[in-house]
């Protein structure tokens, strides 16, 4: 795995632009959630960095979720993937998934790019239907993974601000 440079958000630098090793950082990310959602992304990223293990993988640690992006090259733009942390939840967003075929009706959103499906519990992304859409998705990228290509981890932005990782009574 190779590391990138982190560009900091407005409100907060990074603690550390170029880190030797970023897991400490995730650690604090992940530490944010109850412990089972906190469990559930671990799990979550396991199983992603496992199907994916060329991705370029982006972090930010943003005001709404914990989101890890799964993509082709450096350009957030292109990935095809991301696993987004909520406070009592996790999602699996195909991030160019809006006209993706969904005969089984998984996928949630009516937005223009993105769909997504809740992930409650991570045997969820072992689902022979949610793997489907993720070979298809694969697919039709508009900039494929290169089996070549070694894994980078990028933290990319933490914001000072941000909503709650807990629901309100824990």
């Amino acid at each position: 795995m190779t590391l990138a440079k982190a560009r900091p958000t407005k409100s907060k630098p990074l603690k550390s632009h170029l880190a030797a090793d970023p897991q400490p950082q995730i650690d604090s990310f992940l530490a944010k959630f109850t412990p089972q959602v906190e469990k559930l992304g671990r799990a979550a990223l396991g199983k992603m960095r496992k199907r994916l293990p060329n991705a370029i993988e982006f972090v930010y640690d943003n005001y709404n979720a914990l989101v890890f992006g799964f993509g082709p090259n450096e350009r957030p733009s292109d990935a095809i993937f991301s696993i987004a942390l909520f406070s009592d939840h996790a999602a699996l967003c195909f991030l160019q998934g809006a006209k993706l075929p969904d005969r089984h009706k998984r996928l949630r959103g009516s937005g223009n790019l993105v769909r997504n499906v809740r992930v409650d519990e991570v045997k969820v992304l072992d689902d022979p239907q949610v793997i489907t859409l993720m070979d298809e998705a694969l697919k039709r990228a508009r900039v494929r993974m290169d089996p070549k290509q070694k894994r980078k981890l990028v933290i990319r932005a933490v914001s000072a601000k941000q909503r709650p990782r807990r629901p309100p009574s824990q």
